[in-house]
C-alpha cells in the first residue's frame, strides 16, 4: 500500500451520491425565496464550499441577510425532508478495506449536523477517526480542515492524502501542502479537475483502492 498515514475524504460526490440532491435543494431554496434559481452548472461549480461562501458566489448581489435566509431555507428543508444519504456502490466495503491500512477522515463543506446525519444514515461513523465541517473550520479551499485533522492525528500534512471530486478539494490540499487525487463521480468535470495539479484522477473509489494497492 502507498505510504500515507491518513486518507482525508470529501463527502458529497466523493463518498455520498448526493450531487443531484444538492442541486435540487439549492434551486428550491432560491425559488421559495422568490429568486430565479441558479442553473445546475452554476450550482455544481460551488458544491464543496461552505454554504455561506457558496451562496455568495452564486449570487454576489445578495446581502448578508438574504444569504442567511436562503441558507436557513436550504438547511431546514434539506435536513428535514431530503432522502437519507446513500454511498456510492461498494464505498462502504472499500472504506472498511482501506481502514486496515490507513486512518480515515472526512473534510466536508457540510455543517456538522448534516454530516452527522449522513454518517448515521450510512453506518460509517465508526470508520473515521476525525471529521471536520465548514462550520468548524474555514471553508474550502482554505487548508484549515486538513491542517486541523493532521494536528489531531499527529501527522504531517504530506502524510495525508486528500480525495475529492471538486477543484475546491484539490486546492485545499495544495494550500495545506498535502498530496491529492480526484474522483469523477461528483460535481466537477474531468476538465475542471485537471486545472488543479494533483497525483491522479479516478472514475470512482474502486480505482482509487486499486491505485493505493499498487
Amino acid at each position: 500500500m502507498k505510504p500515507y498515514r491518513v486518507l482525508i475524504f470529501d463527502w458529497d460526490g466523493t463518498l455520498a451520491d448526493s450531487t443531484a440532491q444538492i442541486v435540487s435543494r439549492v434551486q428550491t431554496s432560491f425559488s421559495e425565496f422568490g429568486r430565479t434559481p441558479p442553473s445546475e452548472t452554476a450550482i455544481r461549480d460551488i458544491i464543496g464550499l461552505g454554504l455561506h461562501d457558496a451562496l455568495r458566489r452564486l449570487c454576489p448581489d445578495l446581502n448578508d441577510r438574504q444569504i442567511t435566509e436562503i441558507g436557513r431555507m436550504y438547511q431546514t428543508d434539506r435536513f428535514h425532508h431530503s432522502q437519507p444519504d446513500t454511498l456510492f456502490e461498494r464505498a462502504h466495503d472499500i472504506l472498511r478495506q482501506l481502514q486496515q491500512h490507513y486512518w480515515l477522515a472526512v473534510a466536508t463543506g457540510r455543517g456538522r449536523r448534516k454530516l452527522d446525519a449522513g454518517l448515521a444514515d450510512t453506518g460509517t461513523r465508526p470508520l473515521f477517526l476525525a471529521t471536520r465541517t465548514a462550520d468548524e473550520c474555514a471553508s474550502k479551499p482554505q487548508p484549515e480542515m486538513v491542517l486541523s485533522i493532521c494536528n489531531e492525528l499527529g501527522v504531517h500534512p504530506r502524510e495525508a492524502l486528500v480525495i475529492g471530486d471538486t477543484t475546491h478539494d484539490l486546492q485545499m490540499a495544495a494550500n495545506a501542502r498535502s498530496p491529492a487525487v480526484s474522483v469523477t463521480t461528483g460535481a466537477h468535470t474531468p476538465e475542471q479537475l485537471q486545472t488543479v495539479p494533483h497525483l491522479a484522477m479516478f472514475n470512482g473509489l474502486p480505482d482509487l483502492a486499486a491505485w493505493l494497492a499498487e
